[in-house]
């Protein structure tokens, strides 16, 4: 045994190392995406499969057909990622599992890197399964191997719930040693639990809602719930997940005795919540997201403060601070107000941008100067939804809809031009049946690809367009061009948005045409260039020549800057040259030095 400081995903992955995984799967997306990036440096010497799956649906089938056949298996995601892996999810918590399986989802409160706020504990409790709600990186770690006995025992999938929080977190984590040896496997045919009939459903949900006072009664002698009763309490908290570690923190400075619940694991037996509310006069929920034990508390308990009386906020991501003075509130104690010392100087807004040389920046000059104002531009999730910062997205809401809106927009009858943008990586999550949708369907819109060949956003992950696995190892790579011709597509054209002339000669034949178009911009996302080894020169500008028109500005680079009504680069230029291209003075010319 020894310790290690740790981020919470890489905790995570320890345990599922320390578990025995045999199987790990996901779909990249922060705060989740670590976990598979800690877990492959080590799964050849280990003998375990581990990959990114083409989405979150395929990821959770790949780790249920793991677990059927006795093996332990893991899938991973963000909140939003459950969505897209609902259905078989569902069906799952009917048939069951052998091997032990682990639904890992990292919710986000806050949105630090999410279209919105979503509470998966919803999901569980709407799927009866059991559900880990770790507080910090250090019981995450602990936390994996009881998951994986919980759903062997009960032949169930569990759900992990980390938030951000927790992944990104860091801790001293106790390390044990990695099991030697691999578990046998094997499937074992069972029609009526495996194929889920309609017949056949029907009494697989009988057993799944017999299972559930057994898993409560379980869960009460687990370590993740914890009471904590304290003499004369008349105020009782009680807290999951990330909070139960902000209230801890908070009642180490208030004087008057509180009681408190921990709860890191769900469905919460009522026995430790009548417990608590019988030993004092009030009770607090303090949860982030939803008021999921809230709601169950309010069974039991007449007098509960928390989101539905509205003194602990619905929205966002809770602290010390915060859980502190909602506490001292209802203790009727002053409350605790921090003030940052005055900067003493006014510090600019640093809203998101794309890199410097972003081939997505070139991408959207071209498509804007073609397509002007009064087009309609749908987007998707990506580092290029940062494109409305130049006026070039319009909508988005979610992987793969970029095609299917903008296919809703043409069938409307706008009288706009419409053209949607999309990564290559969500091409293939969840594009590709939307790209068949709109040339089946007759929509007249334009397809752009941003093919960046990497999953950027969430860190540089291959799929299946790289002709390369998680691992490193080299694979059959799909031909997006193919991919787009095999939906029915005629009009396709694959571009460099470097060629700047030649990208918008692309965008005009588009324009010009109806029926469904698709260009794909094809550039390496400029770190993924500069670490294959791919260099360019610098660019600099010669005042003399500068008119200070400001056109190489409004470009958007951060590479370009204005100073002295001349414009001038600074270190970051990556040697994109498009800036070169905007300058009607030849005034921007390769760094002579």
């Amino acid at each position: 045994m020894s310790k290690e400081f740790l981020l919470g995903n890489e905790a995570i992955a320890r345990g599922l190392l320390e578990s025995g995984v045999d199987v790990a799967t996901g779909y990249p997306g922060t705060p989740s995406s670590e976990i598979l990036a800690a877990l492959t440096p080590v799964a050849a010497e280990r003998g375990f499969h581990i990959e990114w799956s083409v989405n979150e649906k395929v990821a959770m089938e790949v780790a249920i057909g793991a677990s059927w056949a006795g093996a332990r298996s893991v899938v991973t995601m963000k909140h939003v990622g459950l969505n897209v892996a609902a259905d078989p999810f569902m069906t799952l918590s009917h048939t069951g599992v052998v091997g032990g399986m682990i639904v890992l989802v990292a919710d986000d409160p806050f949105c630090h890197s999410s279209q919105n706020e979503q509470d998966s504990r919803m999901y569980a409790k709407f799927a009866k399964i059991p559900c880990l709600d770790p507080c910090s990186p250090r019981e995450a770690k602990d936390m994996i191997a009881y998951a994986y006995e919980l759903s062997e025992k009960y032949q169930t999938p569990v759900m992990f719930r980390p938030t951000t929080r927790v992944s990104h977190g860091k801790s001293d984590v106790t390390v044990g040693e990695l099991p030697e040896g691999k578990r046998p496997v094997k499937f074992t045919k069972d029609v009526e639990r495996f194929v889920v009939l309609p017949k056949h459903t029907r009494a697989l949900l009988k057993k799944l809602n017999a299972k559930q006072e057994a898993i409560s009664k379980e869960l009460l002698s687990s370590p993740w719930n914890r009471l904590d009763l304290k003499p004369g309490a008349k105020l009782g908290v009680i807290a999951s997940g990330v909070s139960s570690k902000y209230v801890e923190e908070a009642l180490t400075a208030i004087d008057v005795p509180v009681s408190s619940l921990k709860i890191g694991a769900y469905p919460v037996d009522p026995l430790l919540i009548t417990r608590l509310a019988e030993s004092v006069d009030r009770v607090l929920v303090i949860e982030e997201l939803m008021p999921l034990v809230e709601e169950q508390v309010r069974m039991y308990v007449d007098d509960v403060a928390g989101k539905m009386t509205g003194e602990v906020p619905h929205e966002g991501e809770f602290d010390t601070l915060l859980v502190s003075n909602i506490i001292r509130k209802l203790l009727k104690l002053p409350a605790i107000e921090v003030r940052a010392p005055p900067a003493g100087i006014e510090l600019p807004m640093r809203p998101p941008a794309m890199c410097p040389g972003c081939p997505h920046r070139a991408t959207f000059y071209a498509l804007k100067s073609v397509f002007k104002e009064d087009a309609i531009f749908a987007s998707d999730i990506g580092c290029y939804t940062l494109g409305t910062q130049m006026g070039a997205v319009d909508t988005c809401i979610c992987m793969g809809a970029s095609i299917t809106v903008a296919s809703g927009l043409s069938f409307a009858g706008v009288p706009n031009k419409v053209a949607c943008t999309i990564g290559d990586s969500t091409f293939l999550h969840t594009g590709i049946p939307g790209l068949m949708n709109a040339v089946y369907n007759k929509a007249d819109i334009t397809v752009v690809i941003l093919d960046n060949r990497t999953t950027a956003m969430t860190g540089h992950q291959q799929h299946p367009a790289l002709g390369e696995t998680i691992t490193g190892e080299p694979t059959t790579e799909v031909s997006l061009e193919q991919m787009v011709k095999a939906c029915g597509v005629e009009h396709m054209q694959v571009v460099n948005p470097f060629d700047l002339e030649t990208t918008k000669a692309a965008f005009k034949s588009a324009y010009e045409a109806e029926g469904v178009k698709v260009i794909i911009a094809r550039q390496p996302c400029i770190i993924t260039a500069k670490r294959i080894g791919i260099k360019r020169k610098q660019y600099e500008v010669i005042p003399d020549l500068c008119e200070g028109c400001r056109r190489c500005v409004k470009f958007g680079c951060p590479a370009m800057e204005f100073k002295d009504g001349k414009a001038v680069t600074n270190d970051q230029c990556a040697g994109c040259g498009i800036c070169a291209d905007l300058c009607q003075f030849g005034a921007i010319k390769i760094r002579s030095r």
